[in-house]
C-alpha cells in the first residue's frame, strides 16, 4: 500500500449538487401539500421555497469563504431535514388554520444568520477553550432564567422566559455550552481522571473527588427535572456529560456509575414528585381508560401510536392523513404526524438523515488534532443522537414522552436556533480536521536549526537527534513564538518534522 498523502480538496461543489438533491426534497415536499389541498403554488409556497433557497445558498457562499474545507454532507442534510419539517408544519397549519409555518420560517432566517455569525466570529474552534469556566457561569444563568420573574410556565413545565410577545427556551442554548464546558474541562483534566483512581477487579475506579464534575452534572440534572418539571432536558444535560467523560477516558466504569446515579434519581423523584409518577404511569398505562381520559394523560402518545399504526408501511401521503387529530403535532409529535403520511419508509430515511449527520460529526471529531476539538465534536453529535432517541423513543412508547423536540422539523425556534449553531461548529471542526497541513515556514525564517529530528531530503526520512520531536501541540507552524513547541500537524507522519529551521521550546 502506498504511503504518497494526497492534499485534501474542497468539496464544496459537491456539497452544491447535494443541496439542490436536499432543496428538491424539502420544496418538492411542499408542493405535493399544496397540491393535495388544490392550493397548488400559492403565495405561501413560492415564499418558503425562495427563503429556503436563499438561504442555504448565502450559507454556501460563506463556507467557500470560511470554511472551504469543511465537511460537504452536513448542509445537505440539515437543509434536507429542515424543508421536511417546513412541509409537515405547512401541512398541519392548513389543517387547523394557523401560522406555524410562518414563524418557523422565520426562525430559520435567524437560526441560518446566527450559525453564519458563528462562522465568521470563531476562526478556530480552539478559542472556545479559552472560555471553559466562563461556559460553565453562562450555563447557570441560563438554567436559572426560568426559575426568576421573567420565566414562564407552559403545560406545567418552567422552561421558557417572556421575550417580548414570544418565549425563548434558553435550555436549548444551555446544552451548548454545557458541551464547550464539559470539552475544556475533561481535555485540560483528562490525564489526571485517568491516572488516579483504584482498580476493582476489570473497572478502574475513579477517585471520590473526581467525582465531583459528575455528581455536579447529576445535580444540575436533578434540578431541572424537579425545579423546572423537564424530564426531556434532565436526560439530555446528565447523558451529554456521560458521553463525554466516556469519550475522553475510555472507561466503563463512570458509564457505570453515572447509571447508578440516573436510575437512583429517577427512582427518588418518581416517589416525591406527582409530576414524574404520572408521566411514568402514563407510559407504563397507557391504554388505560382512566389514564387515558385524565388531564395530562396517556390521550397524546396514545392517538400518535394510531397515526403510526394508520400510516402502514408506505403512508397515507402527504396530505392525506390526520395528523390535527394528535395534540402538538407540529411540534412534540411531529414525528408521528411524519409516520403516518410517509409511512415506516419514509420514518426510516428521515432517522437515516440523521444516523449519517451524527456519523459526519463523530467523523470530524476523530480527524480534527487536539483533544478539546474531539471531544467537543463528539458531545455535539451525541446531543443531536440523545435527542432523536429520547423524541422517537417516547412517541413509539419505548420510553416515556419527554416533551423534547426533534432537531431541525419540529415548530421551535429555541430549538431550531440552537441546533443550527451546532451545525456551523461542527462545520468549524471538519474544517480544521480536513484542511492541509502547513508543511513549514519559509525558508531563513527562523535562525536555530530544529534539535529533534531533522528531515533528510535525499531518502526522505526522519534522522534521530538529541529528543524527540513533540509534533501534536499546535498544528500551526506558522504561528510559533518564544516558548512554543514546534509541531507537525499530519496525523500520517507523526513522527517526522520536515520543517527545517524552527525555535526551540
Amino acid at each position: 500500500m502506498s504511503d504518497v498523502l494526497t492534499a485534501p480538496k474542497s468539496r464544496r461543489n459537491i456539497e452544491a449538487v447535494l443541496l439542490v438533491l436536499a432543496l428538491l426534497v424539502g420544496i418538492g415536499a411542499n408542493m405535493v401539500v399544496s397540491l393535495d389541498q388544490d392550493r397548488a403554488f400559492d403565495s405561501d409556497f413560492w415564499t418558503q421555497g425562495a427563503t429556503l433557497v436563499g438561504l442555504v445558498l448565502v450559507f454556501h457562499i460563506v463556507l467557500r469563504i470560511r470554511a472551504k474545507y469543511a465537511d460537504p454532507v452536513i448542509l445537505p442534510i440539515v437543509t434536507a431535514l429542515n424543508g421536511i419539517g417546513l412541509a409537515m408544519i405547512h401541512r398541519i397549519d392548513i389543517a387547523e388554520d394557523t401560522s406555524a409555518a410562518d414563524r418557523q420560517l422565520l426562525w430559520s432566517a435567524v437560526a441560518v444568520a446566527a450559525a453564519i455569525a458563528v462562522l465568521f466570529v470563531i476562526k478556530d474552534h480552539r478559542i472556545l477553550r479559552r472560555y471553559t469556566y466562563i461556559s460553565l457561569i453562562v450555563s447557570a444563568i441560563l438554567l436559572l432564567l426560568p426559575l426568576t420573574p421573567v420565566g414562564v410556565e407552559i403545560n406545567g413545565a418552567r422552561i421558557w422566559i417572556q421575550v417580548g410577545s414570544g418565549t425563548f427556551q434558553p435550555g436549548e442554548v444551555a446544552k451548548i455550552t454545557l458541551a464547550i464546558f464539559f470539552a475544556g474541562y475533561l481535555s485540560t483534566n483528562r490525564d489526571l481522571i485517568l491516572m488516579a483512581g483504584r482498580k476493582v477487579g476489570p473497572l478502574q475506579l475513579p477517585r471520590f473527588k473526581d467525582l465531583g464534575p459528575m455528581m455536579a452534572a447529576w445535580i444540575v440534572s436533578i434540578g431541572v427535572l424537579v425545579l423546572q418539571r423537564d424530564l426531556g432536558s434532565s436526560i439530555l444535560f446528565f447523558g451529554l456529560f456521560m458521553a463525554m467523560i466516556y469519550v475522553a477516558t475510555s472507561r466503563v466504569s463512570w458509564v457505570l456509575i453515572g447509571l447508578a446515579l440516573l436510575a437512583a434519581g429517577g427512582l427518588v423523584a418518581m416517589q416525591l414528585f406527582s409530576h414524574v409518577a404520572l408521566r411514568i404511569d402514563g407510559w407504563i398505562n397507557a391504554f388505560d381508560p382512566e389514564v387515558y381520559d385524565r388531564i395530562g394523560g396517556s390521550h397524546q402518545v396514545v392517538q400518535g401510536l394510531y397515526g403510526l399504526a394508520s400510516g402502514g408501511l408506505a403512508g397515507t401521503g402527504l396530505g392525506q392523513g390526520r395528523p390535527d387529530l394528535v395534540t402538538y403535532a407540529n411540534s412534540d409529535m411531529i414525528i408521528a404526524a411524519l409516520g403516518e403520511e410517509l409511512g415506516l419508509l419514509g420514518i426510516f430515511a428521515i432517522v437515516l438523515l440523521y444516523v449519517l449527520l451524527v456519523s459526519r460529526g463523530f467523523r470530524a471529531a476523530l480527524g480534527t488534532r487536539d483533544g478539546f476539538g474531539k471531544l467537543l465534536a463528539c458531545g455535539l453529535s451525541f446531543t443531536i443522537a440523545l435527542q432523536c432517541f429520547v423524541v422517537i423513543g417516547g412517541v413509539t412508547r419505548l420510553i416515556p414522552l419527554t416533551g423534547l423536540t426533534t432537531p431541525f422539523m419540529s415548530a421551535g425556534g429555541s430549538s431550531l436556533l440552537a441546533n443550527w449553531i451546532i451545525v456551523a461548529l461542527l462545520l468549524l471542526i471538519s474544517e480544521a480536521a480536513r484542511r492541509p497541513a502547513a508543511t513549514g515556514p519559509s525558508p531563513g525564517q527562523w535562525s536555530r536549526p530544529c534539535r529533534s529530528r531533522r528531515w533528510d531530503r535525499r531518502n526522505g526520512r526522519a534522522r534521530q537527534g538529541n529528543r524527540r520531536c513533540r509534533a501534536h501541540e499546535s498544528g500551526h507552524p506558522q504561528q510559533l513564538d518564544r516558548g512554543t513547541v514546534h509541531v507537525h500537524p499530519h496525523p500520517r507522519v507523526a513522527d517526522l518534522c520536515p520543517v527545517f529551521r524552527c525555535r526551540r521550546a
